[in-house]
């Protein structure tokens, strides 16, 4: 298909050769081969928008060439994901999208849906925020928060957490030895900072925030603060999100109250966790709570993740199935439920490990 129109465009574009100038004709060819290089084949390179040989070829070039050429090699090029509308292509924002998700896909954590999509629907449609939004997701472990990190990643970039616009850092992974802080937080600040010269809107998570060295944390501060820019470059639309199991006690110990008062956990409100929250998790160890960004108040929000019922991981368990084409049953969803461990042991109220293992533990049900 492609070859079949190309051939005739190219006969045109011999006939019609006397409409440009040749090093015009010499840019065009350039642009296109360097960005099949570094786009199809992922050549090493590093696009410089002063140089005209990276520019998109503007209208003026094509005067009096056939329309119906133009739009054919218009559409080529567009299908190769270089050009859209919205302008950046790699960033989609799809907020109702990101409000669908949350609904459905998210299980037991309102607070958690409601916080996270008002903040991100304030800073899309703010352009001219002035500070990167910060957000700090806390709560046991397989209660949703990285689940929800990449309902973000999916609704904001059109390559979800494989975009080029999104990196996430995992603190035992990536920065695993404290004597090698120094070496990290130069690494790190050159991550970020080419990150966001690449992209105009970058998404950065920090899984296990709680083990991050404070002085690796403290290096990056600036970029999360309110500053117009740092050394020339502006942060101000970028997203942070850290992860972390700090305050996860907390967190259980306000729900445990409502259930024993006979309340529903959908009546919690911020409210009753932020104070709570933010104090356990400035008093508590590890370097997130001593770096600069909790002292200087830079995390917009905390996002409790609360624990899961038994309820809920009935939910997850069908979500698995269905994620795999299987239907199932109400009996084969209990079975899946039960086998998970409960706290406290005399109620079996809370799931100790959340949904986190329910893909792997629906293998032991299937035929």
């Amino acid at each position: 298909m492609f070859v079949r129109w190309l051939l005739p465009l190219l006969g045109a574009l011999s006939a019609k050769a006397d409409f440009f100038q040749f090093d015009s004709i010499s840019n065009v060819s350039t642009y296109y081969f360097n960005y099949i290089y570094c786009n199809i084949w992922e050549g090493e390179c590093q696009p410089n928008q002063d140089d005209a040989t990276q520019q998109v070829p503007t209208r003026d070039l094509w005067a009096g060439f056939p329309q119906d050429y133009i739009s054919l090699l218009h559409q080529w090029y567009c299908s190769l994901g270089q050009c859209c509308e919205s302008g950046d292509c790699r960033i989609t924002n799809n907020i109702t999208g990101l409000a669908r998700d949350l609904q459905t896909k998210l299980h037991g954590q309102h607070l958690a849906q409601s916080v996270v999509l008002k903040a991100i629907q304030g800073f899309i449609n703010n352009p001219e925020s002035n500070k990167p939004l910060t957000l700090s997701f806390h709560g046991w472990s397989g209660t949703g928060k990285n689940f929800v990190a990449r309902i973000i990643a999916d609704n904001l970039y059109r390559d979800g957490v494989k975009s080029e616009c999104v990196r996430l850092f995992i603190a035992p992974f990536h920065f695993p030895h404290a004597r090698l802080v120094d070496t990290y937080k130069g690494q790190l600040r050159e991550a970020i900072r080419d990150m966001v010269l690449r992209c105009p809107q970058t998404l950065f998570i920090f899984d296990e925030a709680e083990k991050l060295h404070p002085g690796l944390i403290d290096a990056i501060k600036p970029y999360m603060d309110h500053y117009d820019n740092v050394d020339g470059v502006s942060y101000r639309r970028a997203i942070f999100l850290f992860l972390s199991n700090i305050g996860g006690a907390t967190i259980n110990d306000v729900a445990l109250d409502f259930w024993h008062s006979g309340q529903n956990r959908e009546d919690i409100g911020m409210e009753d966790l932020e104070h709570r929250l933010r104090t356990e998790t400035m008093e508590s160890q590890g370097g997130f709570a001593q770096s600069e960004l909790m002292s200087g108040h830079l995390i917009d929000f905390f996002v409790p993740f609360l624990p899961l019922e038994y309820r809920h991981v009935k939910l997850c368990a069908r979500d698995a199935y269905a994620a795999r084409g299987l239907e199932t049953d109400e009996a084969t969803l209990d079975e899946v439920a039960k086998a998970m461990l409960y706290v406290p042991k005399e109620e079996r109220l809370f799931s100790a490990q959340g949904c986190k293992s329910i893909p792997q533990r629906i293998n032991f049900f299937l035929p």
